[in-house]
């Protein structure tokens, strides 16, 4: 038996931004936000990215969503690179891929009825009358929680949790097999994050959909996703279960994530926020040798002047790249 084909597929993904000069004559200094990132989505399922601001997990959410061409590698959804695809293929194919956006507050168009934003890309793909648009867009509003009779009223006159059902209702409303969420509850208060998350849980189980999920709260991570990859610098340097992740982190820096948790996380140890200082202050890293090695304390030679490659580890599904994971491992949490 072959395994069934992952819905997403990204493939040797990278990035690189060319920056203004700062002299007339000097080269352009060159941004390396993502640098050789691959992985698999199966459908039904939902995979969280967490790391640090700059490492690299908006500009993943952007490739994947085709709003920006990679430097290098593709992006398969159902089998068909995104990024080869005509204009108008592309078009067609955005009906199978949303997206719901950090902030609720400046991703709806305040000029627009909710009725109005949540058939924009209805009317983009325009395979519905306009008689059908209403009617998706009453059914969408009940399946988050809201009333049809909502359709009519502007985002100004509803909260921030509730502008988010809004922004998720309209990325539903093409029937999408893929969701990218771009840290869709950072921006809400935590008692409503909750509830937000949990919807979005119950819609994954009626409608199938999968989600790729962008985090850096790892505990909102821990609760709704399946897998869990780590990046650092634009690279992927752990992934696995969250269980195995949060309780059994081989990588260095997803310790340092961990520790730096300031309230309850999923591995059930309490950190002070001050732990977030621990990391040695961050220094240029684009040499032969690991990314992380100059914030590292169980660095050695050989980290300084040969990049590991992800590698799997003895659980099923774990992969860390480091030259010494399993002894990070077998190492005691501070």
């Amino acid at each position: 038996m072959t395994a069934k084909a992952p819905l997403l597929a990204v493939q040797e993904l990278v990035k690189h931004y060319r920056l203004p000069r700062e002299r007339l004559l000097a080269a352009p200094p060159t941004v390396h936000a993502l640098q050789g990132v691959s992985f698999t989505l199966q459908a039904g399922r939902s995979l969280g990215i967490v790391g640090e601001s700059g490492s690299g997990k908006s500009t993943l959410a952007r490739l994947v969503m085709a709003l920006e061409p990679p430097t290098r590698g593709q992006v398969l959804l159902a089998g068909r690179d995104l990024h080869a695809l005509p204009a108008a293929d592309l078009r067609a194919a955005r009906a199978d891929f949303q997206m719901v956006f950090q902030d609720p507050f400046g991703s709806l168009d305040p000029r627009q009825t909710v009725e109005r934003i949540i058939c924009e890309p209805l009317l983009a793909q325009g395979r519905l009358s306009p008689q059908r648009q209403r009617e998706r867009a009453a059914e969408m509003l009940e399946a988050v929680g809201l009333r049809a009779a909502d359709a009519a009223k502007y985002p100004h006159e509803f909260s921030g949790g509730q502008r988010q059902r809004i922004a998720i209702a309209r990325a539903l409303v093409t029937q999408p097999k893929l969701i990218v969420a771009d840290e869709p509850v950072s921006a809400l208060d935590v008692s409503v994050q909750a509830q937000v998350l949990n919807l979005m849980q119950d819609l994954q189980d009626q409608f199938g959909v999968s989600y790729l999920f962008i985090s850096h709260d790892l505990a909102v991570v821990d609760l709704v996703c399946d897998e869990v990859i780590v990046l650092y610098q634009g690279r992927a340097v752990e992934q696995g279960d969250p269980d195995t992740l949060f309780h059994a982190a081989a990588h260095p820096y997803t310790r340092a994530l961990l520790q730096a948790v300031p309230r309850t996380q999923p591995s059930g140890a309490r950190r002070g926020a001050a732990r977030a200082a621990a990391l040695p202050p961050l220094e240029d890293a684009r040499a032969s040798g690991c990314s992380f090695a100059p914030r590292c304390g169980h660095r050695q030679p050989r980290c300084l002047a040969e990049a590991p490659a992800l590698r799997p580890l003895n659980a099923p599904g774990h992969a860390a790249a480091c030259h010494f994971a399993e002894q990070v491992l077998a190492s005691p949490v501070d």
